[in-house]
């Protein structure tokens, strides 16, 4: 690396985000400016911390297989063209990632041994950022066509990584999207202030201008059948996320004001860049009750705060995470350590180890939850004795996750193969069972990172190339099965 002794000059320090007062009153990014600007005054002894470690373990630590510390010496070097080749050339949406993945190759890094890891993330957010503030990210369109055709459905990360990489191997590529904007969940389940659709936009005008073709407001399944996207192009690729949401089906679960957390967050994201919304279900002057402690979690936190709630719980059935890193998982897994987001930072009360045993109402309303608090055992959960409460709720979100992709429709009429988690059955080759039909993302995957759908996306992309016409100068496919270093 251009400095070896970078890593004992200086300590790790990330982005600093605007105050929380501010923030709170719009619904701009966290960050002054941008993610990527927020951290340029000290990005390059930031990137001098990643040192000749001489095995990379951050390549394993994520999906996508960075090159992390080429790009990172690029950056020291002050060479910013270099950098963005070397970050395209294994990511097609870093400006997604920097801001939206967990990093997992940060614990996996090398110096994270007995220091605090390389800021890869905000690195890698900074090198995207400035790219696009330079005009240094610019089409690619194919040299020729190869008179194919290719349908893929769903407009989420794995779905436009896919395209992306189809379109330049030079097939002609429609993506579908039953919403009326493309762009999945980046569009309608990530809040603004996580990540502004403008960067969304922008990198969906470089795509039609490589030649990728969008197809918005299109139910496939519905208005187009399924047999009838068969006939119609030489391949399919299925990309649908999984969208079934997980309920809670306990007594009180038909009262009014109980709703998945993906009826909320895209009717706010809507409402956020000026859309009008009927019937929104809003957080105001409401008692919010958050179920389930993850990412969606803390987004339908923030929303909330936004809107003005009198008050946000968080609930979590699992133990509050230890500070430091487990014994049980040990450098480089991603450990299960307590986090604090963006989000949490802003408000709101998290409590851990409880379960929802009823949703108390008046007048067909909910008006509050019964929790008890439990303990993990041999045999899961255990309820502990004489800890049940109830706390108030005007509004309960449900934010526990998915259960894989929604069946009725295109699933069926496709007739593929589901395994026995509800997801679509795939090869090594992410074929299904049905001949010209790929799958890629969380459809075949289950509900995952954004990195591994991007990933998913790449592969899927170079298998579907090589059924097309034989071969492929795509990158070769990570077989779904492979996993990194991650728990």
């Amino acid at each position: 690396m251009a400095d070896p002794r970078g890593f004992l000059k200086a300590g790790r320090q990330v982005a600093e985000r605007r105050p929380v007062e501010e923030r709170l009153g719009d619904w701009n990014e966290v960050y002054p400016g941008s993610a990527g600007r927020a951290l340029l005054p000290i990005i390059t002894e930031q990137a001098s911390r990643c040192m000749d470690c001489g095995i990379p373990f951050c390549h394993k630590g994520c999906p996508l297989g960075n090159l992390i510390p080429e790009w990172n010496d690029l950056v020291y070097r002050d060479d910013w063209d270099g950098a963005i080749e070397r970050l395209h050339a294994t990511n097609n949406f870093p400006e997604f990632t920097g801001r939206l993945c967990p990093a997992p190759c940060e614990p996996a890094c090398v110096l994270g041994i007995n220091q605090d890891p390389v800021t890869i993330k905000n690195v890698e957010v900074s090198i995207i950022d400035r790219a696009w503030e330079s005009n240094n990210v610019r089409p690619q369109p194919p040299e020729w066509l190869s008179g194919k055709t290719v349908a893929v459905v769903g407009s989420g990360p794995a779905g436009l990584a896919a395209a992306q990489q189809l379109t330049r191997a030079g097939h002609t590529v429609a993506v579908y999207e039953r919403a009326d904007k493309i762009g999945g969940l980046l569009r309608y389940g990530i809040p603004e202030f996580k990540m502004e659709k403008q960067h969304v936009d922008r990198r969906l005008n470089q795509m039609r201008r490589e030649g990728t073709v969008f197809r918005a407001g299109v139910d496939v399944g519905g208005t187009l059948t399924g047999e009838e996207l068969r006939k119609r192009y030489d391949a399919v690729v299925l990309a649908i996320g999984a969208t079934v949401a997980r309920d809670l089906p306990v007594p009180g679960r038909e009262l009014a004001g109980i709703h998945q957390a993906m009826e909320f967050l895209p009717q706010a994201n809507r409402v956020a860049v000026g859309e009008a919304v009927e019937d929104q279900i809003r957080a105001d002057g409401k008692h919010v009750v958050i179920i389930g402690g993850g990412d969606t979690g803390a987004d339908c936190l923030g929303t909330s705060l936004r809107q003005g709630a009198a008050s946000v719980t968080q609930l979590e059935i699992m133990p509050r995470a230890t500070e430091e890193r487990p014994e049980g998982q040990p450098w480089p897994t991603y450990p299960m350590v307590y986090r604090v987001s963006s989000a949490h930072e802003e408000g709101g009360e998290r409590v851990y180890a409880v379960s929802t045993k009823e949703f108390v109402g008046a007048d067909g309303r909910v008006s509050g939850l019964r929790l008890v608090e439990v303990e993990m055992g041999a045999g899961g959960f255990a309820e502990i004795e004489g800890t049940e409460r109830v706390i108030p709720a005007d509004l309960v979100l449900l934010a526990m996750g998915f259960t894989g992709p929604q069946r009725e429709g295109l699933v069926e009429q496709l007739g593929v193969d589901l395994d026995e988690r509800g997801n679509i059955v795939r090869d090594d080759t992410y074929a299904s069972t049905v001949p010209g039909v790929f799958v890629a993302g969380d459809a075949g995957r289950g509900q995952s990172l954004i990195v591994w759908a991007i990933a998913e996306g790449r592969a899927c992309a170079a298998a579907v190339d090589t059924f097309l016409t034989g071969s492929t100068a795509l990158p070769a496919p990570i077989p779904p099965t492979e996993r990194p270093l991650v728990v």
